[in-house]
């Protein structure tokens, strides 16, 4: 324990008492108590005399007696201190001390106090910066050296071994370990770098100039008609079959990897196996020295976001029909295993009298019955929620084809719509907002956007049944811009 004790001022009495105890009102009858530097002093000596006889919890009680009526003097936090020390309670040591530090900042005892208190609390880098304070203050302090020369064997480190010296000017040769290190580290990179781009480095010289002169010989390129975030589409001519042809040239950063651009021929090729009137068809696949090309079948039409850019919206009946064929496509790709995944206005193919195809199966994918397809793909705007979250099923496609519905019968989609309701993805019925309506559409598309896609239409075959059951009525707009 920190045996500084604190002596009172000569000729100090007793401690100052007013009727066995305090008064702190000034306006209260009987005497007044006066806290001059006497009645500190003798405070002081009081409890000095307290701190010799190791009455420590009296210390305590008399000390919190005092403070708790204002009476405060730095000396009374420095005489707490070392009754909690003889308490052992260390954690009460630090806080009085710093009291004291707080009153009388100078006064290195304090800073001994606390020095010692984190030290038996294991603290030791505390306990040096309190040290190194309280010398700072006190250089010929007795207590500071014994603290310190404790510390120092607590955490005493073996001085690390002299290096020899060498000339200046001498080169000292690495070891043979340090060679052997380095050399093991230039060979890894080697071959990470050999494994990373194994297909380069096996590729046949020619094999994709060829090909690319082949692709640029067999079409011939007319016009661009559609870009998105896959690549760019052509209108083009083939030359051997004579015939026009769609060409979709894969941004060349996605299918730079090896591995990716294998991922993307095998899609194209379970693509290419779906034979449908309503699925624009895949002709080929032609791999170029920076980039995929697919051709498609050339339809000659307008996609059914083209087609609301013009008009606004579509009437019921034309909605109805169009819708049809789109439905066909997708529940026969859906028969055969395969998801679209990116569904919206853009690939919807609108021709001839108001028939439909699907196109860009671009990021399809073949379906696990037990766990759906996991990945995350599409257009985030019409991704189910589930979709978003990288699980994708055929109840993902449902939620698409519900939102492609609602958006052309009223021009937007849901979530853009006044007062539609955020909190509880409560869509605004589309009868209420196009006329002729019938409403049984509002319930279809209703139950298509459910959150849970275990509440949702289960099926496009579910989804078409219920819309074919749907009678226009009698009165269509023939102006539909709005």
């Amino acid at each position: 324990m920190c045996g500084a004790a604190l002596q009172a001022a000569p000729g100090a009495s007793s401690p100052l008492i007013v009727g066995g105890s305090f008064s702190s009102q000034t306006n209260a009858e009987g005497p007044v108590t006066v806290f001059d530097q006497a009645a500190r002093n003798a405070e002081v000596a009081s409890l000095n005399q307290q701190l010799k006889n190791k009455q420590f919890s009296e210390v305590v009680k008399r000390i919190n007696e005092l403070t708790a009526r204002n009476f405060i003097d730095s000396r009374f936090y420095l005489l707490l201190a070392i009754a909690y020390d003889g308490l052992e309670k260390y954690d009460d040591v630090i806080y009085s001390a710093g009291q004291a530090i707080a009153i009388a900042p100078q006064d290195h005892r304090a800073y001994l106090l606390r020095a010692e208190a984190y030290l038996k609390k294991e603290q030791y880098e505390r306990c040096r910066m309190d040290l190194e304070t309280a010398l700072k203050l006190n250089p010929s302090s007795t207590l500071a050296p014994k603290i310190q020369a404790e510390l120092n064997e607590k955490t005493f480190m073996p001085a690390p071994p002299k290096e020899e010296k060498t000339a200046p000017n001498s080169f000292r040769k690495p070891s043979w370990w340090v060679i052997l290190y380095f050399a093991a580290v230039v060979i890894a990179i080697l071959l990470y770098i050999y494994w990373r781009y194994e297909d380069v480095f096996r590729r046949p010289k020619n094999t994709y100039s060829r090909r690319e002169v082949e692709v640029k010989e067999q079409y011939n390129f007319i016009r661009q008609i559609g870009e998105g975030g896959m690549g760019k589409v052509y209108e083009a001519y083939d030359k051997a079959l004579k015939r026009r042809v769609a060409i979709k040239r894969v941004r060349p950063e996605l299918v730079r990897s090896a591995y990716v651009r294998e991922q993307f021929l095998a899609e194209a090729r379970m693509v290419a196996l779906l034979r449908h009137p309503c699925i624009v068809e895949i002709y080929t696949v032609i791999e170029s020295e920076n980039s995929l090309y697919l051709v498609f079948e050339y339809v000659d039409g307008q996609t059914l976001e083209t087609r609301l850019d013009i008009d606004g919206r579509l009437p019921f009946s034309k909605a109805k029909q169009i819708f049809e064929h789109v439905c066909r496509g997708l529940q026969y790709a859906h028969s055969q295993d395969i998801i679209h995944c990116d569904l919206k206005p853009g690939n919807i193919m609108i021709y001839g009298d108001d028939k439909a195809k699907v196109m860009d199966f671009g990021v399809a994918k073949r379906i696990d019955h037990d766990t759906g397809a996991r990945t995350v793909a599409g257009t985030p705007a019409y991704m189910a929620p589930e979709q978003q979250k990288g699980f994708m099923r055929k109840q993902s496609d449902v939620y698409s084809l519900a939102l492609c519905l609602y958006e052309a019968l009223v021009g937007q989609v849901p979530w853009t719509v006044k007062g539609f309701n955020i909190a509880s993805k409560k869509i605004v019925p589309v009868s209420t907002l196009a006329p002729h309506i019938p409403k049984e559409v509002d319930s279809l598309l209703e139950d298509a956007l459910k959150e849970d896609p275990k509440e949702r239409v289960q099926s496009i075959e579910e989804f078409w049944n219920r819309l074919k059951e749907i009678a226009p009525l009698e009165e269509e707009l023939e102006q539909t811009h709005y």
